[in-house]
């Protein structure tokens, strides 16, 4: 195991103190793992204080949403483990007045016990104190007298019931609120490998490497059941369409989507899910009036993701679009998103006779016809330009395995892409024209490559294009002028020379190679 931590017992403390460095909005109780609101002794008599928590291990959830707009305080427990009901009942008393405290539980059987106790407590003590228990997990179908498990889903009651709270709502208006938001949501996840909890040193499951654990909770117990990995746009598919069919929601009703990051999960995929999950949705009739995407409610570093979709109206929308503080809720844009196709620009300079993918981009026509080439020359570039795009397609792992020891690893996989791009839109170059199909050749390498490759190709076969036009193709002389020019060009561009040292690090001195110190300020 490998974690930036010090001592596994002291992850909590730690970690808390830590966020009172990041937020100066936030403060801690004294001799308890409770994160709470700077202001709460000036906040408690004026509104509806908001408390939720649980085990630790799904951060940002629930200290990140402590702040005006949203959480009064968040109860942390040690790692996947219920704070004790001494602690919910000390932040009760810490932020409760004369308006009363919502307590927002996630359906967990140590959670649901230790904050029922602690609001026992609290009512005894005279304070005014109701509970809202969201269970938006729709992948347990019959989950018995336990109830469905809660998940991302409750950070969207966050919002809901602090906006209310902040509204200046009652206890009650403020409870339904938050009630009304979790009977109308539902939410699912997938995972392609468990968290690892300090304490433990290891995952709490295992997987082959084309398995997922589908429908699996936040605190490393599996899921309900193991499939073979699928692309994504199946995967998000298969999400979507469990919560629409378990929930039934209906078209008329506009949605929010959220997708939550599980911890390890990149962007990238986020992004790629979204895509899917929103083209999906508005496809079938669905308005989807908000998009949320990134690291909600967490289990340590599993590598998966959930999606959360709620019903909205126009108060609750309003509710999240309201002001928070509270720093784990993410800033987006608040208009409806517009059709995905909509916002796809046309390229300004249609100038190229092929677009990307080598076939040809309409109304252009090519300076001579294309098709199977009729001269010798023609002919015997038809075969090499093949022979070469199969021997890289062939020498794709040994080309990542190569760059994968002198650089990022993605040379195979980039040649590979360029070698289809030519292979499939060879057809419509006028190979009987050498120097248009190389110029063509150089267009084409540099969209599809990218990186610093799809560059030096380009640049290569557009030089080597130029040195070709006007001269015999059967002569020796021209492809030795064509490959010098198109080497000259790559040195030209790259700025590289034959038997140059490698150059210096930006920054380093001359004297030492050590980063040069900061010049002062004039």
């Amino acid at each position: 195991m490998k974690k930036l931590i010090n001592r596994p017992e002291s992850v909590v403390p730690e970690m808390l103190r830590g966020l009172l460095a990041i937020d100066p909005g936030l403060a801690l109780l004294e001799r308890h793992n409770v994160a709470v609101r700077a202001d709460a002794e000036r906040m408690r008599d004026r509104q509806v204080a908001l408390l939720s928590g649980g085990g630790s291990g799904h951060e940002p959830a629930h200290a990140g949403y402590v702040g005006q707009g949203m959480l009064s305080a968040a109860v942390a427990g040690e790692v996947f483990t219920s704070p004790s009901s001494d602690a919910v009942f000390a932040a009760i008393q810490a932020v409760t007045g004369r308006p009363g405290a919502l307590l927002i539980v996630k359906n967990y059987t140590g959670d649901r016990l230790n904050f029922g106790l602690a609001a026992e407590m609290a009512r005894s003590e005279g304070l005014a104190v109701r509970i809202v228990v969201v269970a938006d997990d729709v992948a347990i179908r019959n989950p018995g007298a336990a109830g469905a498990r809660g998940l991302a889903g409750v950070v969207l009651v966050h919002k809901i019931a602090g906006a209310a709270a902040a509204e200046g709502g009652s206890l009650e208006e403020v409870s339904a609120a938050a009630e009304a938001a979790a009977e109308c949501m539902g939410t699912m996840g997938l995972s392609f490998s468990a968290g690892v909890a300090p304490a433990a040193g290891k995952p709490s499951f295992i997987l082959g490497e084309s398995e997922l654990e589908l429908g699996l909770g936040i605190h490393g117990e599996p899921g309900v059941r193991r499939m073979p990995m699928e692309p994504a746009d199946a995967l998000t598919d298969t999400l979507v369409d469990s919560i629409l069919a378990a929930r039934g929601f209906s078209p008329d009703r506009p949605l929010v989507l959220m997708l939550n990051n599980l911890g390890s999960t990149t962007p990238m995929e986020l992004a790629i899910a979204a895509r899917r999950a929103y083209t999906h949705l508005t496809s079938r009739g669905w308005r989807v009036e908000r998009v949320y995407s990134g690291a909600f409610l967490s289990s340590l570093d599993m590598a998966g993701i959930s999606i959360t979709l709620l019903e909205v109206d126009e108060e609750r929308l309003r509710r999240l679009d309201s002001p928070t503080s509270a720093p784990g809720w993410p800033n987006v844009a608040k208009t409806s998103p517009a059709r995905l196709e909509d916002r796809l620009w046309k390229e300004r300079s249609p100038d190229r006779a092929h677009s990307p993918s080598g076939k040809k981009s309409a109304p252009q026509d090519p300076p001579h016809a294309a098709g199977s080439p009729q001269t010798a020359s023609g002919k015997r570039a038809a075969r090499a330009i093949r022979a070469a795009c199969a021997a890289m397609l062939e020498a794709e792992s040994e080309l990542t395995a190569l760059d994968q020891a002198t650089g990022d690893g993605d040379l195979g996989a980039s040649l590979a892409r360029g070698a289809r791009t030519v292979r499939d839109g060879l057809d419509s170059y006028p190979l009987d024209q050498l120097s248009e199909t190389f110029a063509l050749l150089g267009r084409a390498l540099q969209s599809s490559l990218g990186g610093s490759s799809g560059p030096f190709y380009g640049v290569m076969f557009l030089r080597a294009a130029a040195a070709l036009k006007g001269r015999d193709p059967a002569a020796l002389a021209t492809w030795a002028e064509a490959a010098a020019q198109g080497a000259r060009a790559i040195s030209e561009l790259g700025g590289a020379s034959a038997g140059e040292p490698p150059p210096r690090s930006a920054g380093a001195t001359a004297a030492t190679g050590r980063n040069a110190p900061c010049a002062p300020a004039s």
